[in-house]
């Protein structure tokens, strides 16, 4: 296959699929529809004219039977006053005019026939133009509803995407407001066991060094309880009632000797 033709090819494809995107089959259906009337009009129209030459036919032959009736009875009366000749010559005229009705007579069957012909035809044409005309409204309304139902599906599937996108979106505020909770938990358990201190609030001496006053005696008791469980010793109940404090011990006095020798 040379270029030429495949690109060809090429074009007439792609031309049909933007055709058949363009084309909406209720203007065909419509304009398919429009078509046949105006055929039924031409019918119409040519069963007028046929009528129409039918009638024309028909006076013609009034008009040439009635020039005939004459003509006979202008014979009559030149018979009667002894005018031979001009009675033949009536007569010859009379039949001449018979020779010519019998003509139009021919015409008018003709033409009646044709009349009843083309009658009988668009009454056809009139049947199948009105179940056209139904059975294109039942297909444009089907199509309609049809789009309608089409275009529901699809908004029904764009607001399913989106409510997907929605739920990914709940699912990672949750985790992130989840994980934020978590912290500022974390955050407070530290600020409330010392690991941290919070500068954002003043900062109070006194109750620091109670703090950590009341750490030191929790140890110093538990460590008195330790040694008692291990008889190194009694736990000493001033210890315990000081808070842990340890006590000073009174220190010996030492006495002084002088040397001999030693000044006072």
């Amino acid at each position: 296959m040379s270029v030429m033709k495949r690109l060809s090819m090429i074009f007439k494809s792609k031309a049909n699929k933007a055709l058949d995107k363009m084309e909406d089959p209720r203007e065909t259906l419509d304009y398919s529809y429009q078509r046949q009337i105006e055929l039924l009009q031409k019918v119409r129209r040519g069963v007028a004219d046929v009528a129409t030459s039918r009638k024309r036919v028909e006076l013609q032959i009034n008009q040439l039977e009635q020039q005939g009736a004459r003509l006979e009875d202008q014979g009559r009366k030149a018979l009667t006053v002894g005018r031979e000749d001009l009675a033949r010559e009536a007569l010859t005229r009379r039949s001449g005019l018979q020779s010519q009705i019998a003509d139009l007579r021919i015409q008018h069957d003709n033409l009646q026939a044709e009349e009843e012909k083309l009658t009988t035809a668009s009454q056809r044409l009139q049947a199948k133009v009105d179940a056209f005309r139904t059975r294109k409204e039942t297909i444009k309304a089907t199509y309609t509803a049809a789009e309608a139902q089409t275009r529901i599906n699809e908004a029904f599937s764009g607001i399913s995407e989106e409510m997907g996108d929605v739920g990914l979106a709940i699912q990672r505020a949750e985790d992130k407001t989840a994980q934020m909770q978590a912290r500022a938990g974390a955050i407070d358990e530290l600020l409330a066991s010392g690991a941290l201190e919070d500068f954002t609030g003043k900062r109070d001496d006194i109750q620091a060094e109670l703090d950590r006053m009341g750490a030191t005696t929790d140890i110093e008791l538990e460590l008195q309880r330790m040694r008692a469980e291990l008889g190194q010793a009694p736990a000493p109940k001033s210890a315990i009632e000081s808070g842990g404090q340890p006590q000073q011990q009174p220190q010996p006095q030492t006495q002084n000797y002088r040397q001999p020798g030693e000044g006072l």
